[in-house]
């Protein structure tokens, strides 16, 4: 059995970003915590993201994970919201790269399909995988501390292999 990976999962939003810790060791999952990051869409904007990277260090500060596994943005048809949530995004995956995190992308059917084994899964479905992976009593929520979760799990189950200066391949 190998050394614990604590993996921080973030689903990044402006009015609500979920985060999710766990950590993966010998083909197992724990669950340590989960939460959101809320603001007001009354506060300015730049303090709402203020808001947001000071809540994202709080939590790192706190857990330490060593991963962080974020949700690619997704967006069909209105591009003018999802800048915003492209901003929150910017600023989360600011905080983690300068905790000095390794950084990992999952577009949403990747991470759909590494918890349920389906990549259309509903949000429903995933949740009660999420339950059961991590041997909760219930599906966590709210929903985007549950897609952070997700996040998490889908890092966790996905290999990770690098290259060093040297050039040789580590795991």
């Amino acid at each position: 059995m190998g050394a614990a990976r604590r993996i921080i999962g973030v689903d990044p939003g402006l009015a609500s970003s979920g985060w999710g810790v766990l950590e993966y060791s010998g083909q197992r999952a724990r669950y340590l915590a989960h939460g959101c990051i809320e603001t007001p869409a009354s506060q300015n904007h730049a303090e709402r993201l203020l808001s947001i990277y000071n809540e994202i260090r709080a939590v790192l500060d706190k857990w330490r994970p060593v991963e962080a596994a974020v949700e690619g943005l997704f967006f069909a048809r209105n591009v003018k919201s999802a800048i915003p949530v492209a901003e929150a995004r910017g600023v989360l995956c600011m905080a983690l790269a300068q905790a000095g995190l390794l950084v990992r992308e999952f577009r949403p059917n990747e991470i759909k399909k590494a918890v349920s084994g389906v990549a259309t899964a509903d949000k429903r479905q995933v949740q009660e995988m999420i339950r059961i992976v991590l041997g909760l009593e219930a599906a966590p929520r709210p929903d985007h501390a549950a897609d952070a979760l997700a996040a998490a799990i889908c890092s966790a189950y996905t290999d990770i292999r690098y290259t060093d200066a040297r050039g040789t391949v580590k795991e």
